[in-house]
């Protein structure tokens, strides 16, 4: 189901009980934040893990523990980090980010670019030297070479992007540090995300709303997964 019929149909369903469009508008910063965060961090880490799947230099292995020990790193000392780059002492702070969207994308895009770049770069590493070898013989090109292995990599790399959309898309700590949680006085959001959501309606006792937020998440990350499915079949039987 597209993202955008799941923005409209479920907050049609619930939004009566509540403030009129509460629930849409936190589907629409979750959304929002998550696919621009995870957009920018495959622009970057796709390129980042080509050069290093087809070239061996100097510290190779010491980036490579980097992106992999990124990939476990704590979500809340990233939003820490991000806190202070953009706050007045930071060397953001000029920019006036502080409790903004732009602040969420980018403590987002920093936890979804170490798994990105690490399946990206397992899936066009696992791609067989035979594969290399009988574009070589056909007389390809550096760049001929490379597209094949790419192309034979897609999946990995597909399901690379989708791990990435799951890490942004059900974080919370960051988020929350960077973003506030905040809604305006006619309970629009402006940083409140499903997750930060959630977290906030449960301790404040309002169950069936957490229960409502919780079942969107759920179908969002249940869309991600039928997409990983159904590549996976495709890529089966080609």
């Amino acid at each position: 189901m597209p993202f955008e019929a799941i923005g409209h149909l479920l907050p049609a369903l619930v939004d009566s009980p509540f403030r009129q469009g509460y629930v849409r508008s936190i589907i629409f910063v979750s959304l929002y934040v998550s696919v621009i965060a995870v957009t920018l961090s495959t622009l970057f880490s796709i390129p980042v893990a080509i050069v290093m799947g087809f070239s061996d230099f100097p510290g190779r292995q010491f980036v490579k523990s980097v992106i992999n020990t990124g990939m476990g790193f704590p979500s809340v000392v990233v939003g820490l980090l991000v806190l202070f780059a953009v706050s007045n002492q930071g060397p953001l702070g000029p920019l006036d980010l502080v409790f903004t969207k732009e602040a969420m994308i980018m403590s987002q895009f920093v936890l979804a670019t170490p798994p990105i770049t690490a399946i990206s770069l397992a899936a066009i590493t696992g791609v067989s030297e035979n594969v290399r070898d009988a574009a070589q013989v056909l007389g390809g090109t550096r760049l001929d070479v490379a597209l094949v292995v790419i192309k034979e990599a897609r999946y990995g790399i597909a399901t690379a992007i989708l791990a990435g959309f799951g890490r942004a898309i059900s974080e919370v700590g960051s988020v929350l540090i960077v973003g506030g949680n905040i809604t305006s006085s006619d309970g629009i959001s402006q940083t409140r995300t499903l997750t930060t959501a959630i977290q906030l309606e449960a301790r404040q006792g309002r169950y069936d709303t957490a229960m409502v937020l919780g079942a969107v998440l759920v179908v969002l990350v249940l869309t991600v997964n039928a997409i990983v499915v159904r590549l996976g079949d495709e890529g089966t039987m080609r």
